[in-house]
C-alpha cells in the first residue's frame, strides 16, 4: 500500500455488523482504509469482519473505543499516522463502520482533487447555541467521565489549556494530509492537551476542530477548509443521541440532494446504515452511484 497514489485515504472505526464493514470496503475501493476494530468487539465478529480483507485494508491496533471516550480520538490519530506513512494520499476521510459512501469513487476524486489543500469540516467556535445551555463550554470546563452512555461530570472546574480556540465539530470529516499531520504532531508535541481532553465530554467532537481552529497550534486552518459537512445524516427531530438506521424509506431524502440541484456540493458520504435494517437501500445505492460493480459478496455470517 505504500505511496498508493489514490486521491483519498479512508479511517473506518467499527465495532459491529461485519457484513455491512465488509460491503463499505468494497464501496470504497479503490481507496486505502484503515480500518480499528473495537477491542471489545467479540473475538467471532472480528474475525467474521477482518478475515480475507483486500491488500488496500490495513488493520490498526484495537482500542477499547465507545461513545464518548477519548480512545475515539485515539484510533482516529492512530489511523491519520498510518495513512500519512502509508500512501501519498491527499485528503485523510474519518467514517464509521455504519457509514457508506454516496458517490463513486471518480466523483469523489473530482470534489477532492478541485480542492487540493483543504479540509471539509464545518467548525463551530464555543459557545454553540446548538451545544446547550453552556454552548458546550462545559463540556471543556469540568472534567467528565463516560459510564454506560451515561454522563458523569465532576463539579470542580479546571483551568482551559493555553493557546487554544475551543471549538467544535463532527468526528465525520475529510481532512487534508497537511492538516491530518498537524494534528499527529500536536498529539506528539502537547501531552498536556492529550491530559486535558481525556477528561472532555465526547472529545471526538471538539479535540481535533479545537486542534485545527487554534493559531496557536495549525496556523492557517482558517483559509484552507471548506465549512461544509460531505454526510448526509437522517437526524429526525427526536432526542435520540444517535441518528436512526436509515431503510428504503428514506432514499427520496437521500437522494434529494443529487436529483434536485446538481450543482451544489454533494455528500459524498451518509450514515447510518445496517445489514438488518438498510439492504434494500444499500442496493439501491450500488445501482445509482455504480459501487461495488464488479464484487460478488458472499454472506458473512459470524460463526
Amino acid at each position: 500500500m505504500a505511496n498508493s497514489p489514490a486521491s483519498l485515504a479512508c479511517i473506518v472505526l467499527a465495532h459491529e455488523d461485519p457484513q455491512h464493514v465488509r460491503r463499505l470496503v468494497e464501496a470504497l475501493d479503490p481507496f486505502p482504509v484503515f480500518l480499528h476494530v473495537d477491542a471489545r468487539t467479540p473475538a467471532d465478529v472480528h474475525r467474521a469482519m477482518t478475515a480475507g480483507l483486500p491488500d488496500r485494508v490495513r488493520l490498526l491496533p484495537r482500542l477499547r473505543t465507545g461513545w464518548a471516550k477519548w480512545e475515539n480520538v485515539a484510533a482516529e490519530v492512530s489511523g491519520y499516522r498510518a495513512a500519512l506513512a502509508e500512501t501519498g494520499a491527499a485528503h485523510v476521510a474519518v467514517l464509521t463502520g455504519s457509514d457508506y459512501p454516496l458517490a463513486n469513487p471518480a466523483e469523489i476524486t473530482a470534489l477532492l482533487d478541485a480542492h487540493p489543500d483543504e479540509s471539509f469540516l464545518i467548525p463551530h467556535p464555543l459557545p454553540h447555541a446548538a451545544w446547550g445551555a453552556s454552548g458546550g463550554v462545559a463540556r471543556m470546563r469540568y472534567p467528565h467521565w463516560a459510564w454506560r452512555k451515561h454522563m458523569i461530570r465532576v463539579p470542580i472546574p479546571r483551568r482551559i489549556p493555553r493557546d487554544v480556540v475551543l471549538t467544535g465539530g463532527s468526528q465525520l470529516k475529510v481532512l487534508s494530509a497537511a492538516h491530518a499531520a498537524a494534528v499527529v504532531a500536536v498529539v506528539d508535541s502537547r501531552p498536556d492537551l492529550v491530559r486535558f481532553w481525556r477528561r472532555t465530554w465526547i472529545a471526538d467532537e471538539s479535540f481535533v476542530p479545537t486542534v485545527l481552529n487554534s493559531p496557536a497550534l495549525v496556523d492557517g486552518f482558517a483559509e484552507e477548509h471548506v465549512p461544509h459537512t460531505l454526510w448526509w445524516i437522517g437526524w429526525d427531530g427526536s432526542k435520540m443521541k444517535s441518528p436512526p438506521w436509515l431503510t428504503l424509506a428514506h432514499a427520496g431524502r437521500l437522494l434529494e440532494r443529487w436529483t434536485s440541484d446538481p450543482t451544489a456540493m454533494p455528500h459524498l458520504f451518509a450514515r447510518k446504515f445496517s445489514t438488518a435494517a438498510s439492504s434494500e437501500l444499500l442496493d439501491l445505492v450500488d445501482q445509482a452511484f455504480e459501487l461495488r460493480q464488479h464484487v460478488r459478496t458472499p454472506e458473512v455470517g459470524v460463526s
